[in-house]
C-alpha cells in the first residue's frame, strides 16, 4: 500500500484503531500489545506486524518503535482507571498512558495520537502525558461522540491529537470536525439494515436503576467489555424500551458490528474461555469508523 503517512499503533488490541487508520489512508506498518489474544486477532484480520511487547518497558519498546521512523505513534491506552465503569482511581493501567508518552518523547515522531474515555483529559496521568510532551508538542484536544461520526453507538471518546511542526494548522482539523459530525445520531437499524433482526435487545446495566433494554431504532449505549444474558430475576425499569421476556442479548457478531468492525472480521477459535476475551476486546476496542473519522479529520489537516 503506496500512503505518505506511516504509523505505529500501541495498545493496537484487537486492531480497531489500526483498522480505521487504514481506511483513512493511513498506513500501520507495526502494532504492539501485551495480550496474545488481542495480538492473535489482530493479525488474522490485519496482518502479521502486530506482536507482543511490554510497552512498559521504554526502553526496549522505544527501540523497536522508533526502528520503523513512523509519521504517527497512534495508541488507546488502557482505560479502565479512567473510565466511569470503574472506580475512578488511577493505578497501574494509568501508568500506561506515562509510558505512551515516554516511547513518544524517545521517538519524537512528527505526530501522535491519543483515544481515550473523556475523563481521562482529567486525568493526573494525561497531565503528566501532557508535561512530557508540551516542551516540543502542540496539542489539539476534542471529545467525540461516535454515534455522529459514523458509528451507531453513543460512545464518546477523547481525542489528543499532537504535532512538532508548528505548520500543522488546528484550526483546519477542528473545522473538519466541525463540519463531518452529524447532528443526527445514527441508529443501530440505520447501519446494520437486514444484519439484525430484532427490535429490542438487552444491555446489562451497571445497576437495576438503569435502563437495560433498547431499541435498535436509537444508537446502541457504549458497547462494554462484558455481555451478560438477562437474569431470570429481572424486572422491568419504567424507561426500558420493551419487556425483559421478550428480548436477548446481542451476539458477539452483533457487538462487533456495532463497533464498526467489517462482516467477516475473524476473532478465533470459539471456546468458552476466549470467548470472555473476545468480549473484552469487542468492547475495548476503538470503533473501526470513528478512527476512519478521525484519520481522514487529520490527514485533511497536515496535507500540503
Amino acid at each position: 500500500m503506496n500512503t505518505k503517512y506511516k504509523a505505529v499503533d500501541l495498545f493496537c488490541g484487537a486492531g480497531g484503531f489500526s483498522a480505521g487508520l487504514t481506511s483513512a489512508g493511513i498506513e500501520v506498518v507495526r502494532a504492539f500489545d501485551n495480550w496474545p489474544v488481542a495480538v492473535d486477532v489482530y493479525c488474522r484480520n490485519i496482518g502479521n506486524h502486530a506482536v507482543c511487547l511490554d510497552l512498559l518497558d521504554i526502553e526496549n519498546a522505544a527501540d523497536k518503535v522508533g526502528s520503523h521512523k513512523p509519521d504517527f505513534i497512534v495508541g488507546g491506552p488502557p482505560c479502565q482507571d479512567f473510565s466511569t465503569a470503574g472506580k475512578r482511581i488511577e493505578g497501574d493501567q494509568a501508568n500506561l498512558t506515562i509510558a505512551f508518552a515516554n516511547i513518544i518523547a524517545r521517538c519524537k515522531p512528527p505526530f501522535l495520537l491519543m483515544e481515550n474515555v473523556p475523563q481521562a483529559r482529567l486525568s493526573a496521568s494525561y497531565n503528566k502525558m501532557r508535561s512530557i510532551l508540551d516542551e516540543n508538542y502542540e496539542f489539539y484536544e476534542v471529545v467525540l461522540d461516535a454515534s455522529q461520526c459514523g458509528v451507531p453507538q453513543l460512545r464518546k471518546r477523547f481525542f489528543s491529537f499532537g504535532w512538532l511542526d508548528s505548520a500543522v494548522d488546528k484550526n483546519k482539523f477542528a473545522d473538519w470536525i466541525g463540519f463531518s459530525i452529524t447532528g443526527q445520531r445514527l441508529t443501530v437499524k440505520e447501519y446494520l439494515a437486514e444484519e439484525i433482526d430484532i427490535e429490542y435487545y438487552y444491555r446489562h446495566a451497571r445497576n437495576y436503576s438503569r435502563r437495560a433494554i433498547f431499541s435498535v431504532h436509537e444508537p446502541s449505549p457504549t458497547i462494554r467489555g462484558i455481555n451478560r444474558p438477562v437474569p431470570p430475576n429481572y424486572k422491568r425499569n419504567h424507561l426500558d424500551s420493551a419487556n425483559p421476556d421478550s428480548v436477548r442479548p446481542l451476539t458477539s457478531w452483533e457487538r462487533s458490528r456495532i463497533q464498526t468492525f467489517p462482516t467477516k472480521w475473524d476473532w478465533g477459535a470459539k471456546k468458552s474461555d476466549r470467548n470472555v476475551d473476545i468480549e473484552q476486546l469487542i468492547g475495548n476496542a476503538v470503533p473501526v469508523k470513528l478512527a476512519e473519522f478521525v484519520g481522514r479529520g487529520i490527514l485533511n489537516a497536515v496535507a500540503a
